[in-house]
């Protein structure tokens, strides 16, 4: 897999992007260092088998989401260029009692990066304490080789705001590990 172009007709070669949820939640925008809009997502709540494109901003879709399967609570979801129709990403969900962990995987198995919630203890009691929901938290991405190579950091603001930022990825396609680390927030968001 080359490292950029996975995705047809979508261009993710900044080094830092802004993802904003609407005050209608489940809706989001993507913007790049300059303030344009270079993604959309809409995600709709309830549906059996979930699944979610992610728009251009003339509102061609370029990617979607797609759950594994129905009531997917294993929390595995393919990534699918809409141009070429084929998987570029796979999400998995671990699940662990006090961190957030999603690993990033090439559609044949191949660990490309782990997403992993930075404060135990925050993410934690957000679950339980409803008000430290509003408090912002921060992912560390690192390699196959456990070298950090981005972080996705929440801003502090009335809707979800958050900072992507990806560095040098090595032989791992950026623009896979970049459209996973947006997806997530959407996927978050349940």
């Amino acid at each position: 897999m080359s490292r950029t172009d996975v995705i047809g007709g979508l261009d993710l070669t900044s080094d830092r992007y802004v993802i904003k949820q609407s005050y209608i939640r489940s809706k989001y925008r993507v913007e790049d260092d300059a303030g344009n809009t270079v993604l959309k997502g809409k995600k709709k709540r309830f549906k059996i088998r979930e699944e979610f494109p992610f728009t251009d901003p003339d509102g061609n879709v370029v990617f979607r989401v797609k759950a594994a399967n129905v009531f997917d609570v294993a929390g595995n979801y393919t990534l699918i260029d809409e141009t070429s129709g084929d998987a570029f990403a796979v999400i998995e969900k671990a699940y662990t009692l006090f961190k957030h962990v999603y690993r990033i995987r090439s559609p044949d198995g191949q660990l490309l990066a782990t997403i992993e919630s930075e404060s135990a203890l925050i993410m934690a009691a957000k679950g339980y304490i409803g008000v430290l929901g509003l408090l912002p938290h921060s992912y560390s991405i690192t390699g196959p080789e456990s070298s950090r190579i981005g972080t996705i950091k929440e801003k502090f603001s009335l809707r979800d705001t958050f900072v992507v930022e990806v560095g040098e990825t090595g032989e791992a396609p950026r623009e896979a590990i970049l459209a996973a680390a947006i997806a997530i927030d959407a996927l978050e968001d349940d």
